[in-house]
């Protein structure tokens, strides 16, 4: 086994795992806000937020798609030893990691039954940067109205309709990143 497989996990595990979940919750909690996370050091060009949110999210039973520049050789192996995660299409995944373009066509992902609408995926959308500005978000968890840079504001208005049923969203970039779950209304 390559020694840098071995490297990048938490060092830290239990207090690292438990403050990157904080951050993924405060995200998902408060859509639109800007969350620091850290202790991950994937291998490229998976971000250390991205590298984080999957060390923390993902285990033997979670299902990963990797888009586009993501699914090489060196995330492969960083992901099997690090989470045990099976790698899987799109259209069984639990988790997906890429750029929006490589994500692309989102209409693959699941997103839920009527019966179990929690049996959606949830894109880890890798961004050049995070911005409090763009897009306005409304809904659960925004005192009034939170703005966010997004890659195409038409899909998650779009996303939004669907509710109960549609994919949710973690954005990356660096160390940082924020969310959009599927009750959040984007004008």
């Amino acid at each position: 086994m390559r020694t840098d497989t071995l490297s990048g996990g938490f060092t830290d595990p239990s207090v690292q795992s438990a403050h990157a979940f904080r951050g993924v919750m405060e995200a998902m909690a408060r859509p639109g806000t800007i969350q620091d996370i850290d202790g991950a050091e994937p291998p490229a060009p998976l971000s250390r937020a991205a590298g984080a949110v999957l060390l923390t999210l993902c285990d033997t039973e979670t299902p990963i798609h990797l888009a586009g520049a993501t699914d090489c050789d060196a995330v492969r192996r960083w992901l099997a030893f690090h989470t045990g995660a099976p790698l899987s299409g799109p259209s069984h995944c639990m988790f997906a990691v890429g750029a929006w373009g490589a994500l692309a066509p989102v209409s693959s992902y699941p997103v839920g039954t009527p019966e179990y609408p929690d049996r959606s995926a949830t894109l880890i959308v890798e961004c050049a940067e995070l911005a409090a500005s763009g897009a306005t978000l409304r809904g659960p968890g925004i005192r009034e109205t939170a703005r966010l840079s997004l890659p195409d504001t038409e899909f998650f208005r779009t996303n939004r309709a669907h509710f109960p049923l549609g994919l949710d969203f973690i954005f990356t970039s660096g160390s940082q990143l924020a969310a959009l779950p599927r009750t959040t209304e984007v004008s």
